[in-house]
């Protein structure tokens, strides 16, 4: 693959580091199937160093796809993508060496200690014993699992395996490096999420790069410093959790209506709809002239609304409204469940 960046991948230490951008990915498509059905029509990435980015998108978007291209365990059918200055084919094994990947499930050994697990992965990378065995204490004691460190993984938390696995995919991989995050606190209670949460920013903190995809818009809006929102394959938005939240009026008017048929009628404008409370929610920039010119044009005569309430606009009100309104041309097919056999999605550490 070559890209629009000019660097040639001859493996220069100076062209790595002067590189500001970890992540790089420029007109992705890939396609599955006989008849071919694209599951990534053309998609532009830029993560810079040392930042957590989101990937968000319904089921089916293209989220997994992405990863597994980046990851060096899928080939785009056209485009070109660095990680860490590598190019994703032509360097593919350096693209291996410099990242870590965390599927939606922990690929621990729930038989051996966590330790164990840790010692297991260091030896496989090739480190000596002695190496292997101060590597896992570092690691145990980094993801504060030391406690538990000779305890069989069976007996660890949801949030403690996720914890190791991270952990395990640290082993061999130089440290900041780049982490890829796909759904990792699928499963996980909110207790252990907001574990993970930390870890998270424990690592942005020391430098690592973190591309996260998740189906919780609340995760996307913590953690990240920029969020891309995916829809059948495309891009559907890209910025700030504020500035996204800004599509939608930066606030949302809730109404509840007074009948089925105003409820109808106004539902084409909403970013929120609850049609068993006869409720919508209307875009807004929040300000009292808004809000009451608003109101006027809706319901000049004051019989149609029951009552109203004003919110800040949430990262599900960009997605519902950017996912509903999205018609690429191309159709959607789930991610994960591709025509084609691939190999599985399950978490793997490259």
């Amino acid at each position: 693959m070559t890209d629009p960046t000019g660097i040639t991948g001859d493996g220069s230490a100076r062209a790595h580091e002067a590189y500001d951008r970890t992540i790089e990915a420029y007109g992705l498509t890939k396609s599955y199937g006989k008849p071919a059905v694209r599951v990534l029509d053309g998609i532009d990435l830029q993560v810079a160093r040392g930042t957590v980015f989101a990937l968000l998108g319904p089921n089916g978007a293209g989220k997994t796809t992405t990863v597994r291209i980046l990851a060096t365990l899928t080939e785009a059918d056209s485009g070109t993508a660095r990680v860490a200055g590598y190019d994703v084919v032509a360097e593919r094994s350096a693209v291996r060496r410099s990242i870590s990947l965390t599927g939606q499930f922990a690929s621990v050994d729930e038989t051996q200690t966590g330790e164990e697990n840790l010692r297991m992965t260091a030896r496989l990378t090739g480190l000596t014993r002695t190496a292997a065995r101060r590597r896992a204490g570092e690691l145990l004691e980094r993801f504060d699992l030391t406690a538990a460190a000779r305890r069989p993984v069976r007996t660890y938390s949801g949030g403690m395996r996720r914890r190791l696995d991270l952990a395990a995919g640290l082993v061999g991989s130089p440290e900041p490096g780049v982490f890829f995050l796909d759904e990792p606190t699928t499963g996980l209670d909110p207790r252990s999420r907001k574990e993970l949460w930390e870890v998270v920013r424990g690592l942005a903190a020391r430098g690592a790069t973190v591309l996260l995809t998740t189906q919780y818009l609340e995760e996307a809006d913590r953690l990240a410093g920029r969020i891309a929102l995916l829809n059948r394959g495309r891009i559907a938005a890209e910025g700030t959790a504020a500035d996204l939240k800004s599509r939608v009026g930066g606030h949302r008017l809730d109404l509840v209506l007074t009948s089925k048929a105003a409820y109808l009628e106004l539902a084409g404008r909403a970013v929120h709809h609850s049609p068993g409370t006869l409720t919508l929610g209307l875009p807004t920039d929040g300000s009292a002239a808004q809000v009451r010119a608003l109101l006027d044009e809706i319901d000049p005569t004051g019989r149609e609304i029951e009552r109203f309430s004003l919110h800040s606009a949430t990262l599900d009100d960009v997605f519902l409204h950017l996912t509903s309104t999205a018609t690429p041309s191309t159709p959607t097919t789930p991610d994960a469940t591709p025509s084609t056999p691939t190999p599985p999605e399950a978490s793997a550490h490259v």
